[in-house]
């Protein structure tokens, strides 16, 4: 019934909000914050099959692929009523859902987008094999190598910090296929079967006490011609269409679901007049966060309108959003912190706040995944203001 209202865009609007209403549990931040990574797992797996009850699982897919055709201004409206309901979040699918239709429908044959696009609204998790242990802001610098032998390759080496990898049937896999001329072109890029003989992954517990990232080791691990992805050592030309999937719908709904748990946070600190509402200087640091977070929802907006009127122009716009998004992040944890102490806070595992102001520790990750902040700080100097370097 909602995909039917696809083409009246406020009916298709108010078909998502209705089915949200009646399909998320109301305290589910509540009922996960006390379970185990694994429960959460399985919450997210279960709100994935609902999703896919009613078409919204990956709906702006084309429809040859399990999707229906749906256009950036439905995206936007999804991810709107999602953050509005405080829809369970899909940490275990970004991949899945981002990276992997991008990367796949721009460079995969057509047997990979045939074979592996349509299972994901079926809940198969992918994760992302690009950083090593001394190749994360340098990614260029990996060494896990590719070596060709006749239908197959064989895979060596290791992967850190891949997200949610311990539930991942497959991983996007950067190797290492040539060591000749700039470090750029000897880059391969794969899609990795996780269930393969020879791969093990080691879940990376954090301060916070969950585990949402794991070690990938690869030992000796083959990997069909046929699962490449684009031309030998084209991989990362192939790389940043991948990357680029996080600087759009993704970080929008990050933004949208920031928005509506400050506000709630502010209505619930009125309820119960917190202390520090009678602080000035509190008041005013708190009004300056939400007046940071406002713009920088705009700015968002500004890149998706750039990603329609002219997709192909480069713009410093991603960096600044990756920059100012994930700084703000730390200093609303910081200020946290100082008004509720660590009990603002939510540690062991399972644990799943529901409130982007609550994340102190886990900020810090911010400011290093997806390229780390001194990286894009020298990309809007030296690309966008044309700065020597």
């Amino acid at each position: 019934m909602i995909l039917d209202k696809k083409d009246d865009l406020p009916a298709f609007r108010q078909a998502v909000r209705d089915w949200l209403v009646q399909a998320v549990p109301p305290d589910w931040p509540q009922r996960m914050a006390g379970e185990s990574d694994e429960a959460f797992a399985g919450f997210q797996r279960w709100w994935m099959g609902e999703r896919n009850k009613v078409g919204l699982a990956t709906p702006h897919w084309p429809s040859e692929y399990g999707g229906a055709d749906l256009t950036l201004a439905h995206q936007i409206v999804i991810a709107e009523e999602f953050a509005r309901a405080n829809a369970p979040p899909s940490h275990m699918y970004v991949v899945s859902l981002n990276h992997i239709p991008v990367t796949l429908i721009a460079w995969g044959t057509e047997y990979q987008k045939r074979r592996y696009l349509p299972t994901v609204a079926q809940g198969v998790v992918w994760c992302q094999g690009f950083s090593e242990p001394n190749a994360g802001s340098d990614l260029a610098s990996l060494r896990t190598r590719a070596v060709r032998d006749g239908d197959h390759y064989v895979v060596t080496g290791q992967k850190i910090w891949s997200s949610q990898s311990m539930y991942a049937d497959y991983c996007i896999l950067l190797t290492r296929t040539n060591s000749e001329g700039r470090k750029q072109e000897g880059i391969t890029y794969f899609v990795l079967d996780m269930h393969a003989p020879g791969v093990e992954v080691r879940p990376i517990v954090q301060a916070t006490g969950r585990a949402e990232f794991g070690e990938i080791f690869l030992n000796d691990v083959r990997i069909p011609v046929e699962d490449r992805v684009g031309e030998e050592n084209q991989g990362w030309t192939v790389a940043q269409t991948t990357l680029a999937a996080e600087r759009g719908v993704l970080a929008f709904e990050g933004a949208e679901r920031q928005r509506y748990a400050v506000e709630r946070f502010y209505r619930d600190a009125l309820e119960k007049d917190a202390a520090w509402l009678k602080d000035d200087a509190l008041r005013r640091e708190f009004m300056g966060l939400f007046a940071e977070m406002q713009a920088g929802r705009r700015l968002i907006r500004k890149l998706l309108a750039h990603n329609v009127a002219d997709p192909g122009r480069p713009t410093m716009i991603p960096a600044v959003v990756k920059v100012t998004g994930t700084t703000l992040r730390k200093r609303m944890g910081d200020f946290m912190v100082r008004i509720q102490d660590v009990q603002g806070q939510r540690f062991g595992p399972g644990a799943t706040p529901d409130n982007p102001m609550s994340e102190f520790l886990t900020s810090f990750g911010g400011t290093i995944a997806a390229g780390t902040n001194e990286v894009m700080r020298n990309l809007i100097a030296e690309r966008g203001l044309g700065m020597p370097r």
